[in-house]
């Protein structure tokens, strides 16, 4: 839509009032009856979306695809498995920091009963020399011994606390070749087949609609800008023609930069219009008719008719 035509409807849909006050009927006086014209302070494209937008979701980890657990179409909750990648090298990686874990338990086992009866010996001499029935050397020795055990039990600990941190490296990455549902959504792609191998720089496996509430994306013209605040009402008419009845909305935020227009098909207008991120929420639920990406026209003002006209590009 090109500025003076934005112009043209808005100078139509101010005048149009006036023109409705002046009209008469067949017997000359006032039509009393006649509904209100339009009266809108701007008008915008726009599409729907959904905040923060479709999620796309890549494989954690690479991998062969071994099972795919949902089909396009699906609702999935939140935590619930998509995909699942062929898991015996994450296993056997598992396994193998198991059996670590357990050589360090058992070998700390061994030195704390061995420390036990160091410690116990090395207090007898000690005491059988200090009553002068017993050798002094031998009772340094004994404590000397149980110093060194205590030294060896200590290495063992750490070594025990690295295998089980070894082992719990090794159960994520296990958990890491399957793909959850970070939140309650709908499967709307699927891009992955079982037997594929599948990366994280390999591209989208799935693309998620959220459970979440539709809002309005408009492209708000550089001159419109300063007639449009926060809180605005607004009607959302549908652009494809479907039939949709107009729908309530109001502002719910203005962006703070401009760009390009993205919703505009000829490339020179495009090129020449500065627009700013206009974003609305519906009044009440959108019919499941308006999809995600659909384009739609907003018209802003708080008198707006039920059913103004569209602009045509």
């Amino acid at each position: 839509m090109t500025l003076r035509l934005l112009h043209s409807i808005l100078a139509v849909a101010l005048v149009a009032p006036a023109l409705v006050g002046c009209s008469h009927g067949d017997n000359g006086k006032s039509d009393t009856q006649a509904a209100p014209a339009a009266s809108y302070v701007a008008v915008a494209r726009g599409r729907i979306d959904i905040e923060g937008g479709l999620l796309k979701l890549s494989m954690p980890r690479e991998g062969v695809v071994a099972d795919i657990k949902v089909r396009e179409g699906d609702h999935v909750h939140k935590g619930q498995v998509l995909a699942v990648l062929d898991t015996r090298p994450a296993q056997l990686a598992v396994s193998a920091a198991e059996a670590e874990q357990k050589q360090a338990q058992a070998q700390g086992s061994v030195l704390e009963a061995r420390l036990k009866a160091a410690q116990q010996r090395a207090s007898r001499l000690q005491a059988a020399a200090a009553a002068g029935a017993g050798d002094g050397q031998s009772a340094d020795d004994a404590r000397d011994s149980a110093t060194q055990l205590q030294g060896e039990l200590d290495n063992a600990h750490a070594a025990q606390a690295m295998a089980q941190q070894k082992l719990e490296a090794a159960r994520y990455e296990l958990s890491q070749r399957s793909l959850i549902a970070p939140i309650d959504a709908q499967i709307v792609e699927r891009d992955i087949q079982p037997g594929a191998t599948a990366s994280p720089q390999g591209g989208v496996a799935f693309v998620l609609l959220p459970e979440g509430a539709r809002i309005v994306r408009a492209e708000l013209n550089e001159s419109f800008v300063s007639a449009v605040h926060d809180g605005m009402q607004a009607q959302v008419v549908d652009d494809s023609g479907s039939g949709v009845p107009p729908l309530r909305a109001h502002v719910q935020r203005i962006g703070a930069v401009f760009g390009p227009s993205a919703l505009e098909e000829d490339p020179l207008i495009r090129a020449n219009t500065r627009t700013v991120e206009c974003v609305l929420a519906f009044d009440e639920p959108p019919p499941p008719s308006l999809r995600i990406g659909q384009r739609v026209i907003v018209q802003f003002g708080d008198n707006a008719a039920a059913a103004p006209a569209k602009p045509r590009s």
